[in-house]
């Protein structure tokens, strides 16, 4: 079983979350995927998510891609589960929430939506110290990605399973590479 979360401003329609679906489809294995639309709220997110690992027939492999990855790393601590992550956002100490303080569109739905200081104290209160278990992460970065500092994820993930591709960008352009080995490390036949 996968469970995709999408990033900010993003939706099941995203074109990762439809590619490893059509994959598994393909494969035959179509009903082992869920991808539902996030809030945009961190705390409602996760609360998504977390009932789709408990609804879930067999233990679940998270795949998440930007923010989805940093929620889909809280949710494998604390769940004890595998996660692939895509270009995963990492909040160091420090970070700087100002840019994205204010009023956003789905990029798919044209949905808008605030996002408040509130939502970055949700945010705040997943940021984890330190990763317990490496060996259950898999991080896919492209050096080039324009939004966040891949530096950042390489030094978080220490000890993890690392692809870190030259050139690329936030949208993780290799993508249709990899999508039969994340459903392999997710153990789908």
């Amino acid at each position: 079983m996968i469970i995709y979360l999408h990033g900010f401003r993003s939706s099941p329609a995203s074109s990762k979350a439809q590619d490893l679906h059509a994959r598994l489809t393909q494969r035959g294995a179509g009903d082992q995927f869920w991808c539902d639309a996030l809030s945009h709220a961190p705390a409602t997110a996760i609360a998504q998510a977390e009932a789709a690992i408990a609804a879930a027939p067999r233990r679940p492999t998270l795949v998440g891609s930007s923010l989805g990855g940093f929620y889909a790393t809280w949710l494998a601590e604390k769940h004890d589960l595998n996660a692939v992550l895509i270009n995963p956002a990492v909040f160091p100490e420090g970070f700087d929430a100002r840019p994205f303080v204010g009023r956003h569109a789905n990029l798919y739905t044209g949905e808008e939506f605030d996002f408040t200081w509130d939502h970055v104290a949700q945010i705040e209160a997943l940021r984890l110290p330190a990763i317990a278990r490496p060996q259950r992460f898999w991080l896919l970065a492209e050096e080039e990605d324009e939004v966040l500092d891949t530096r950042i994820a390489v030094a978080r993930f220490a000890g993890a399973k690392q692809t870190v591709l030259p050139g690329g960008d936030h949208s993780f352009t290799r993508w249709p590479d990899y999508i039969d080995a994340i459903i392999e490390f997710a153990g789908i036949k």
